[in-house]
């Protein structure tokens, strides 16, 4: 029996003018991993939690299963990935 690896929980905090926060979903589309966006231009809220877990507020932040990662930074989202 093969064993199925476990998607990971991934969050990408965005905004609608960030041309590399689209860079990163597509990225993640082409690896077929699921991802929940949050737009933190329309949720305040949110906003303070990513510039509290990840001290900045710039975007695309990604937290892969509670591991920050400040923008498009292929290695690092890769290694959280296992790809």
């Amino acid at each position: 029996m093969t064993e199925q690896k476990k998607q990971p929980r991934v969050i990408v905090f965005t905004t609608p003018t960030c041309g590399f926060c689209n860079q990163v979903k597509a990225y993640l589309r082409r690896h077929k991993i699921r991802f929940r966006e949050v737009d933190v231009s329309r949720d305040p809220a949110a906003a303070r939690d990513l510039a509290r877990r990840s001290g900045q507020m710039g975007v695309p932040v990604l937290d892969i299963d509670r591991q920050i990662i400040v923008g498009f930074d292929k290695p690092a989202i890769n290694d959280a990935l296992g790809l």
